[in-house]
């Protein structure tokens, strides 16, 4: 069962201001206050909701809390944001009712925010599917990008909308959203050049800079340290709680979301830059021939790059920047500009730049966002613009904004007043004229066509002849100096009345919020929004994909010579067109109070939300609310709520809901004129009795309550007194069945035991007669044999005596060879073929089996490890017994050589591009290849050879170029020489009268002495149509060079330098080699 609640339920000081008892100023601020203090940000004043901004995150924006309002009276439960745009989305829906939102409060009052949760909960609460889910996150996505382009830090919020924004939610016939349209209104563009202190510029130059990739900052000429920009203050660059890299990363996602191709963020991103690029361009004056002074520019650098990221050529903006051509009928006159105004020129093309930037991005966002049917649509619109501003220095942009807030406060009276009157006449309720401040006579003073103060800023910025601020004032002092708002001094000195606190320059206008003085300087400027034709023409030249979108004026071929609408006359009649559109819709209002200068949690300053109230005419709604009946209900609801305080009534009610009320209010006996029967609703004209009615509702429920509690007490004591009866009877049954149990289980083990006994008794009986019997057959069955051997034994004992000691001789070798080969078996040693290892022979006879098997059983396990060789390992092996065959206890070097493996390719020789010429002269494969020291028998000395040994030759070549030295056939080799001691030095012996012994015979060294001479020995020996090469091996033996004998002695010695073997020549016949005592 649904549980029904109400706004009055639980209520923590008044949740609608109508309610509110007595009502003055401090009552209301007191009760906003309380609210405030127990996180209650959301107060109404009737369907009107006020937001107060907790600058704190509160867990009442779920999911959960989507579902609590989700088609939801608007009265039915605690006010919050989400009721009112239930109520707006139901009544769209519904009843094809199109429908506003306008969210209106100072900066930092939280209205963007508002207008968030607003989209949010429509974009929960609507439809689903592929296409809608699509144009949902479409919408939504629009807001990063607009806020990083729109918004920027000031001293009141951290977050604040520069511009003012109205977005068209388009929805179909079933209520899902199919598009939208968005409007901007007045972006302060003169922050893009300045910005007070405590400020920030516009959040995408910090998010570019901070959140960039490097290759885009260099793609875009721009630097991360925002010091290095003069359009970028330093005192507020970074800002508590805003991650401005992860905030690009996110408007750059959205930008993606919302349709933009990469193509077009790119070019977006060249024009921020090329605005932080313009306003570090300064310049210097020069002096020309007229006496008239020229700027120039004194850097170029910042002016090249800025024109190489929009595409125009660099002299064109120069010379845009030092002169100015005017335009008059069919004469052009060039002046030049000096300092001040090229200054001005540059923040004017900076500021329409980012501006019309702005204006494209949202024309952009709309092609993306607009519906793509032509059907009927429904429109939800939400308006986040900016509140009423009283600053100590207020100018044209305060000015402007105050305008709006006056035209919206017209027009909330004026539509609260009409949705109050359609109530009371669809109700049949008697109306009555309410008295109220009207406000159009503020808007009269600033619109009139003639003597509205934008008419006279207007005509003064299009009047030929001198024109200045100062003009302007004295045109306001001449037109409005009567008027009952208005207030100059000249105007108070005109009336022989002193007021010090109003400057000459200044003009002060009586707004419906309070009296705002605006300074007159800069009206005219602002106003006028000048951009220089030169630079429009030099902006229209670039080659840049949006220049010419953004600076259509500057077509030479489409020059027109009239002036550009100004400021004030655009804002007035998108103002208009605005009013126009809202008129349109059903309104639904949201009024955001900041509750602190501090932007701190917590903090209730009472005089800064005192005036808050004032200048959004808080008080003044209440009171026409109020002015009629206080509070409305339907009769259902009404009924349902109080039926419990008539007899009649309680607890249900038969009849009509309208009888039941009258019955009801009937019996309280409550005054006639203070309530009124509508056809669907009761009003009740006075809050207190309202507040009666839950008075006696509250005591009724407690009454209600004492009653039920009474009922339920003694049900439940009932109850428990029975429950424990049958669990008194459950338990006795239970205690008795298990009390018999246990009696029977101990007769049943008693039996058991006894039976258990007598059975143990008589099987031990039974096992005694069986084993006496089994021994009696037992005695008789050995009795019985004894006695048949005996008479054998002395019956054949004849015939066994002549052969009983052969028999007895071959029983016997027959068991001891029987035990000989089993313990044989059980003591076999390992299968390794190196382990020397026998079972040592038990009986002398045996010993020439003995050795035998030993024999035997090597030769076996030799060969049972051998079948376990690859063909490769097998070669290995060989050549290692070849080289043990060769060298073992003759060539000191031979213990070396037996642990390393014998891989023949040492060079790679193969793989080596820089041998790939010399392996392809060898013919056969290369069995050896490796780096070998060709001795000099001039010196002794070495160089390095790479040695090829293949099956037919062997070949010396240059180890850095690889060019062949010599090659020799080994049918020319006789033998080879090597000495007993621990060197690598062998001597290759050539037949006398081969030609490859022309040079005489190689004496040559190597590491790898062993492997060499082992495999030349083996291919030597493989050969059939060669003798096997003869190997000596001596510490002295001769070697012959060309026509000369040279003898090669290894003598015991210490080389020097640290070789472990020196060669040394001693004479012509001598070479002596000194090799390490081992």
């Amino acid at each position: 069962m649904e549980v029904k609640t109400s706004l009055l339920d639980n209520m923590i000081g008044v949740g609608d201001m109508v309610l509110l008892e007595p009502l003055s100023e401090d009552t209301f601020i007191e009760n906003l206050k309380k609210r405030f203090d127990h996180n209650e940000i959301y107060t109404y004043i009737g369907s009107v909701v006020i937001s107060m901004n907790p600058y704190k995150s509160l867990p009442i924006y779920t999911a959960e809390k989507v579902e609590e309002y989700r088609n939801r009276n608007f009265y039915e439960l605690s006010p919050h944001i989400y009721a009112l745009a239930d109520e707006a989305y139901r009544s769209l829906r519904d009843q094809d009712k199109d429908q506003c939102i306008l969210i209106t409060g100072e900066s930092g009052a939280g209205k963007t925010e508002a207008s968030k949760f607003v989209m949010s909960y429509v974009a929960a609460v609507c439809g689903k599917g592929q296409e809608v889910n699509k144009v949902k996150e479409q919408l939504l996505q629009s807001n990063p990008v607009l806020e990083a382009f729109g918004n920027a830090k000031t001293v009141r919020n951290d977050n604040s909308s520069r511009f003012g924004k109205y977005m068209d939610i388009e929805f179909d016939f079933k209520g899902d959203p199919i598009g939208g349209v968005i409007s901007n209104y007045l972006l302060e563009k003169s922050r893009v050049v300045k910005q007070t202190r405590g400020e920030r510029n516009f959040h995408i130059f910090y998010q570019l800079l901070s959140g960039a990739s490097d290759d885009l900052l260099k793609k875009l000429k721009l630097d991360r340290d925002f010091s290095k920009y003069n359009y970028l203050s330093l005192d507020s660059a970074t800002v508590n709680g805003l991650d401005d890299a992860a905030s690009f990363r996110t408007v750059r996602n959205a930008m993606q979301i919302v349709g933009f191709m990469e193509d077009e963020v790119q070019s977006i991103l060249e024009l921020v830059a090329a605005v932080l690029k313009l306003g570090n361009i300064e310049f210097k004056p020069e002096s020309r021939v007229n006496e008239f002074d020229e700027s120039r520019v004194k850097d170029k650098n910042d002016l090249k790059e800025m024109c190489e990221l929009l595409g125009i050529e660099q002299f064109v903006l120069e010379r845009a920047f030092s002169f100015r051509t005017v335009e008059a009928k069919m004469e052009k006159v060039s002046t030049t500009l000096n300092v001040a105004q090229a200054y001005y020129a540059r923040d004017a093309l900076a500021k329409n730049l980012y501006s019309r930037l702005f204006s494209w991005l949202v024309n952009r966002i709309n092609e993306s966002i607009k519906a793509q049917t032509k059907k009927p649509k429904k429109v939800m619109g939400v308006l986040d613009i900016y509140g009423f501003e009283i600053f100590e220095d207020n100018s044209f942009e305060q000015f402007i904004i105050n305008y709006c807030n006056e035209k919206l406060q017209q027009i909330f009276i004026e539509l609260t007043l009409r949705e109050e009157q359609e109530e009371y006449v669809r109700e049949g309720i008697e109306w009555t004229n309410i008295e109220y401040f009207n406000n159009a006579i503020i808007c009269d003073l600033i619109e009139n066509n003639k003597t509205g103060i934008l008419a006279m800023l207007d005509e003064e910025c299009l009047r030929p002849g001198t024109v200045t601020d100062e003009t302007f004032l004295d045109k306001l002092n001449t037109v409005c100096a009567e008027h009952q708002h208005f207030e100059s001094r000249q105007s108070k000195n005109s009336k022989f009345l002193t007021d010090h606190s109003l400057p000459h320059n200044c003009f002060r206008i009586q707004h419906y919020a309070g009296k705002v003085l605006y300074r007159a300087e800069g009206f005219v400027d602002k106003n006028n929004d000048l951009l220089y034709r030169d630079l429009s023409q030099a902006m229209y030249k670039a080659n840049h994909s949006l220049m010419k979108l953004l600076f259509p004026e500057g077509n030479p071929a489409k020059v027109n010579l009239k002036r550009p609408p100004t400021a004030g006359f655009q804002f007035k009649a998108s103002v208009g067109t605005l009013m126009k559109n809202l008129l349109t819709k059903n309104p639904n209002y949201i009024r955001c109070i900041k509750p602190n200068d501090k932007k701190a949690a917590h903090i209730f300053t009472d005089s800064l939300v005192c005036h808050q109230v004032r200048y959004l005419g808080l008080m003044e709604n209440v009171r026409v609310r109020r002015a009629g009946y206080a509070f409305r209900q339907a009769y259902e609801s009404c009924l349902e709520r109080y039926k419990m305080l008539c007899k009649q009534t309680w607890p249900q009610w038969k009849g009509p809901a309208r009888e039941g009320v009258k019955v009801l209010l009937t019996s309280l006996q409550l005054h006639a004129e203070e309530f009124a029967y509508g056809r669907s609703k009761i009003f009740i004209r006075n809050p207190r009795t309202l507040f009666f009615l839950e008075e006696k509702r509250r005591q009724c429920l407690e009454d209600l309550a004492a009653l039920i509690q009474k009922i339920y007490r003694g049900w439940k004591c009932r109850t428990h007194f029975l429950l424990m009866k049958k669990s008194q009877v459950v338990v006795s049954a239970w205690y008795r069945r298990f009390a018999q149990q246990k009696k029977y289980q101990n007769i049943r083990c008693s039996a058991l035991v006894v039976q258990s006994f007598i059975r143990g008794w008589k099987a031990r009986k039974l096992l005694r007669e069986l084993k006496h019997k089994k021994r009696c057959e037992q005695a008789v069955t050995t009795i019985s044999a004894f006695w048949h051997g005996t008479q054998v034994r002395r019956e054949y004992r004849k015939f066994f005596r002549a052969n009983a000691g052969r028999k007895i001789y071959d029983f016997t070798i027959q068991r001891i060879m029987q035990k000989y080969f089993l313990g044989l078996k059980k003591t076999m040693p390992s299968m390794s073929p190196i382990d020397k290892s026998w079972p040592s022979r038990p009986y002398g006879f045996l010993d020439g089996t003995h050795k035998e098997l030993r024999r035997v059983f090597h030769l076996w396990r030799c060969k049972k490890y051998c079948s376990q060789f690859t063909v490769e390992k097998k070669a290995t092996y060989e050549e290692k017994l070849a080289a043990s065959e060769l060298f073992k206890d003759k060539k000191a070097l031979y213990p070396s050589s037996v642990g390393q493996p014998f891989k023949g390719d040492y060079v790679e020789i193969t793989k080596n591009p820089k041998y790939q010429k010399l392996n392809s002269l060898a013919e056969d494969k290369v069995l050896l290849a490796d780096v070998v020291s060709k001795i000099n028998r001039a010196n002794g000395k070495g160089a390095p050879r790479i040695f090829l040994l293949t099956k037919k030759s062997l070949v010396l070549a240059d180890q850095k170029t690889g060019q062949v030295k010599a090659s020799v056939p080994l049918l020319d080799l006789s033998s080879v020489s090597v000495s007993t001691q621990n060197d690598g030095f062998f001597a290759l012996k050539l037949k006398e009268g081969a030609v490859s012994a022309a040079k005489g015979d190689f004496l040559l060294s190597s590491d790898r002495l062993i492997e060499i001479i082992t495999k030349l020995h083996r291919t030597g020996a493989a050969s059939a149509d060669r003798n096997q090469i003869k190997i000596d091996i001596s510490d002295e033996f001769l070697v012959q060079f060309k026509q000369d004998k040279v003898c090669v002695k290894f003598i015991h010695g210490t080389p020097k330098n640290g070789n472990s073997v020196a060669c040394k020549r001693k004479n012509n016949r001598l070479l002596e080699v000194s090799v390490p005592s081992p």
